[in-house]
Parts: C-alpha cells; structure tokens; sequence
C-alpha cells in the first residue's frame, strides 16, 4: 500500500510539471505576441488605430469663375451633396453600393466600374458615388445610415453653367479625371474634377486652385464626427472673357432653327465677341456626372453636337473665297479694276463647261462687279491666269490652311491645295480645270467660320492678321490681374492699299448695291461690307431641285462681312450647314440681325428686328 502511495505521488508531480511547463509556454507565446505586436509591428498597428479614428481629407479647390467682358459670370460654382463611400469602411463595397443605388432610386450606377476605381485609390480616400443629389436623397441617406457603413455625404462646390447651352462650345465642360489624364497632370487624383473641353480645358491651370485638406475624427462606421484642423484650400483664378454675353445669347436664339456656327470679332485686336455652334449641350450634365443614357445620345446624335462647328467644321467656302481671289489677280496683275470679262452663264474649258449660278449670265463685268453680283465665270478665267499656286500663296497670307492659334483645342486647319499638296497626297500632277472650281472656293479648299472671320477682318482692318483670343485677363480671387492678354500680331496679308481699297468699296456694294448678293445684310444707318457664298455638297443636275434633295445634301449658306466698312467694329462669319439656299437668302438675314444687335448694344437703342425681305437665290 506504501508503495502504491508513493507511485501515486510521483505521478500527480509529473502531471503538475507537465501543466506548469503548459502553462508557461501559453504566457511565453502571449508575452511573444504582444511583445510582436507593441514593439515589433507598433507604429503599423498605431497608424491604422488612427486612421480608423482620425483621418485626413482632402478639400478640392473651387474653380475660379469666368466672367464675359462687361463682369456677367458665365461660369460659377454652387453648393452640391455629393455622396462618397471610404472602401475600407465597408465589408462589401459592391454590395454597399447596390445599396445606395437602391436608397438614392438610381437603377443605372456602374457598380463594376466604381469598385474597379477603388483599388486605385490611396487607402481610406472616399470614392465619390453620385455627385450632386437632390433633397429626397440627402434625407434616405441619413435615415439608413446605419445600413451603409462608410458612406456619407460630402458638401462642395459643383460647376454649374447658368445659362446652360448657351457658349457651351466655347466655355466647355470639367468631368472627373480620367487614369491617362492623371499620368499627364501631375498633382491630381482619382476623383479630381478637371476641364475635359473649351476653356475649361485649355486654361486648367489658371481654373483650378489649389486643394486644401482637414483632419477628421470619425466614429466605427466612418461618420464624421469633428474637425480637428484644417489648411483652407486657395480658389483658382478668375477668366474674364472678350465675349459679350448679350450678344452670345441673341446670336443663340436667333440660330436656334439653324446648324451651323456665327463667329463675331473685334477686327483691330482679334478679341472673339461671341462664338456660337449649333447644335449645342449643356455642360451641366457633365460637371454633375454624365449618365450613360445622355452620353449615348451626345455621341449617337447624328448631327454631333459636342463638335464646335467654328474651329472643327471644315466647309468649301464657296462664293466668299473670291475675297482671296481678287486680291491674289490684283497684286499679281492678272487683272486691273478695269479688266472686263464676258458672263453668258457658262465658261467651257478642256471639254467641261462650267456654269455660273446665275443661269442666263452677267453679261460684261469688271471686277467690282464680279464681286457684288458674284460672277463665277468672271473668277473662273482669273483663276486659270493666276495658277493654283498662286492662289494657295495668298490663301496662306489671309491665314488659311493653318489653325488660328486660338487657346483651344483640336482646331482644324482647312485645306488650301497647291500642285505640291497633290503630288504628296494622290501622287498625281494637278490638271488646270481643277484651278477653276478652287477660284471660287470649291473643289478641295476648306476653311472654318474662325478662318473665314479672320479674313474678313484683315480686309477690314487694312491687311493685319491678329491671333483670335476670347481672354482679356485673368484676376485671383481678390481681384488682382494676374494676366493680360494683348493682341497678337501673326502675319500680314501684304496687300498694296488700293487692293484693300478696291475690295472694300466691291464688298460695300455686295450689301448696299440694288444688284448686290448680300443686300439682306443692309442696315438703315450703318455701311455693312461683306461676300455671300454658297458651298456645294452634292453635285446637281439641270433638272434637280433643291428642295427634292435630302437635307444633308443640300448647299451650305455663307456670309462674311464688317461693319462700318469705313471704320470697321466688328467682322462677322455665318455658316448655315445645308441651308437649301444662297448666303444671300440664309445666311445674310442672320449676319444682318447680329451686326443690327451689335449696334444697337453699342449705340444706346433698344433693339427690334428689322425685316430683312423676302428669300432670293444668289451665290
């Protein structure tokens, strides 16, 4: 029995060790860990217990404002709800967004595109889910807050566009930063608000400001609690335009049954007065976040609204091209004043007749009437005594077949052909019929509105090409200008004065003469100078109408003009896309309205539109 006692003894002793060993291994592995943990991995597990309670947020920079000339705002900022989700914050980002697509009544949120943006972001920035919510949605939000952990509201300021289409072309459009954009614009982010067109575009840099950011504490589900500090972000600069809004919003309306474009400029300094594409958009959807739905229909839409038809449409200038064309055959001497040519309707040259759009003819014409009556026949057989080079030599004075440099982007040059241009684009030599139908601006010549109001007014200006600018300065926030943008001088037409002369006296008469194209231009107090064109699209036959045509094959209508020609304010470009009728009977009443309005604004009278008579057909 003693000895049993005795094994029993031994045997509880070595179960004891055994637990006591256990025992101390268990509290070894918990000092190792926590030792791990506070010392070894300390400041990693310190960070993220801070930024589950205090967090960094970064505040967007309110875009400066743009103002047109007379201090109207044309862009500002307004308060918006924006409702963003912290990715981390939330268990299942998909789901969560689903959520609130849900709460907000929105079926059409991308919820594989917003996940995807997420792993782009830095760790604990908020994700912007929908921008600019409605009241409804504020209030469904807040009330199922507790459903949607990691989402709340944020307060700031939105782009908004009073005046909705109105210059929508010209001002352009800010959108969330696309991932080639971010490469190219260093300190941006995802989520970043930056001008995708117009002047938002290409004056970013003066636009946006500069970000702020403001510590937070936040509780378990990632609401804001308070703010513990905050560096206050600096408002970008202020635009003021060379645009008269007035005059941008009568030009509007009185284009809102036409597509096309008007472009009105200061001839001395070539400040941009007003600069309207139709059709148009409203830049608001975009700064919001355009849906998909509306985006489908922007670039599905037939006629493609989002093109600004002043600086992308490339168009035959038709009978307005002339202007170049007389001024090449008299500086070259292909012509005097004098030169008399006969018009019987029609030129014959190698085996091809050539008609004029007056169909029984002019009869004998010297060039000022060539002009004012615009006699193809007449420019026909100066353009075969000139040559196309010569021709493409002072198009390229005038500035065209080369972009402007106006501050925008994707401006198109036109085309001027020469001999060496068709060698090097067909490989083939240039036939001499092909010079006719460039005298009188078709065949491959293309030019923009831009273009042709910037030779309409270095005719009117005395020959000097000055760069189109729509900015006349830029001020911070306190007013202070920053910048100043003066004219620019970019090249002289080089014309002797009696060419100016010659052509100015035949562009008076073109509106002012009883036979003139363009006397649905003519004002009662005012001398308006100025050229009708008609581009052709499709080729007609004899017996083809126009109204039997389709609309998208019927001619373009143009008219250039300035006004007052001795004294000249204001040059104006009309381009009516498939008019169905000459410059003179489409387009002249539209540039006869604006010039009217013009001086109206100026002059100190109320406006009325005058009538501008019955249509009539002219080149």
């Amino acid at each position: 029995m003693q000895l049993n006692s005795r094994e029993g003894t031994n045997e509880l002793r070595r179960r004891l060790l055994i637990c006591g060993v256990g025992v101390a291994g268990l509290f070894a592995g918990i000092g190792l860990r926590l030792y791990r943990l506070q010392v070894g991995q300390g400041e990693t597990w310190r960070s993220l217990s801070e930024n589950n309670r205090i967090r960094l947020q970064r505040l967007a920079a309110t875009r400066g404002l743009i103002y047109d000339r007379n201090g109207d705002p044309l862009v500002d900022n307004r308060p918006s709800f924006d409702v963003v989700v912290v990715p981390e914050d939330t268990e299942d980002l998909a789901a969560t967004i689903q959520r609130v697509a849900r709460f907000l009544r929105v079926p059409d949120l991308n919820v594989k595109q917003l996940v995807q943006a997420a792993r782009g972001r830095p760790p604990y920035e908020s994700l912007v889910i929908r921008r600019d919510v409605d009241y409804d949605a504020v209030v469904a939000l807040e009330t199922h807050q507790l459903e949607l952990p990691g989402v709340s509201l944020d307060a700031g300021p939105l782009r908004t566009y009073p005046y909705g289409p109105v210059g929508s072309h010209l001002f352009g459009y800010v959108g969330e930063i696309s991932e080639s954009e971010l490469g190219q614009n260093p300190g941006y982010r995802m989520g970043d608000l930056i001008g995708k067109a117009g002047a938002e575009k290409s004056w970013e840099t003066r636009l946006r400001g500069v970000p702020g950011g403001q510590q937070i504490e936040v509780d378990a589900l990632g609401r804001k609690l308070r703010v513990l500090s905050r560096v206050p972000q600096t408002q970008g600069n202020n635009m003021i335009l060379s645009v008269d809004r007035r005059l941008q919003l009568f030009i509007e309306q009185r284009m809102a049954e036409h597509q096309g474009s008007v472009v009105v400029m200061k001839p001395d300094t070539g400040e941009i007065l007003a600069m309207v594409s139709k059709p148009t958009f409203d830049p608001n959807v975009f700064a919001r976040g355009i849906r998909r739905d509306e985006w489908r229909q922007l670039t599905g839409d037939r006629l493609k609204p989002l093109n600004n038809r002043a600086i992308h449409g490339q168009y035959p200038p038709g009978s307005t091209f002339k202007i170049v064309t007389a001024a090449a055959a008299l500086e070259e001497g292909q012509v005097t004043p004098f030169t008399r040519i006969f018009c019987g309707g029609s030129y014959r040259f190698a085996n091809r007749t050539f008609r004029c759009w007056k169909r029984g003819g002019h009869g004998s014409v010297d060039l000022h009437r060539a002009l004012v009556e615009s006699c193809d026949v007449y420019f026909y057989q100066v353009g075969v005594k000139l040559g196309v080079d010569a021709i493409a030599d002072y198009s390229h004075r005038f500035g065209l077949g080369e972009p402007t440099g106006i501050a925008l982007d994707h401006e198109k040059p036109g085309l001027i052909p020469s001999t060496g241009w068709k060698r090097a684009r067909f490989g083939e030599p240039w036939f001499q019929g092909e010079t006719l139908s460039v005298a009188i601006g078709q065949g491959y010549v293309l030019a923009t509105p831009l273009q042709m109001a910037s030779v309409i007014a270095t005719v009117a200006n005395g020959g000097t090409r000055y760069r189109p600018h729509f900015v006349r300065r830029i001020e911070n926030a306190a007013g202070d200008v920053v910048e100043e943008i003066l004219p620019e001088v970019v090249g002289t037409a080089g014309l002797r004065k009696s060419t100016l002369l010659q052509l100015r006296e035949a562009l008076r008469d073109v509106v002012n003469a009883p036979r003139g194209t363009g006397k649905k231009a003519k004002l009662p107090n005012i001398d308006v100078g100025g050229k009708t064109g008609t581009s052709q699209v499709f080729k007609m036959g004899k017996q083809t109408k126009t109204h039997n045509l389709a609309r998208h094959l019927r001619d373009h209508a143009w008219f250039v003009a300035f006004a007052p020609v001795d004294a000249p304010e204001i040059a104006i470009a009309v381009l009516i896309e498939h008019a169905g009728g000459g410059g003179g009977a489409v387009a002249a009443p539209v540039a006869h309205d604006v010039a009217d309005f013009y001086f109206a604004l100026t002059r100190g009278r109320s406006y009325q539109v005058a009538s501008a008579g019955t249509p009539e057909r002219g080149a």
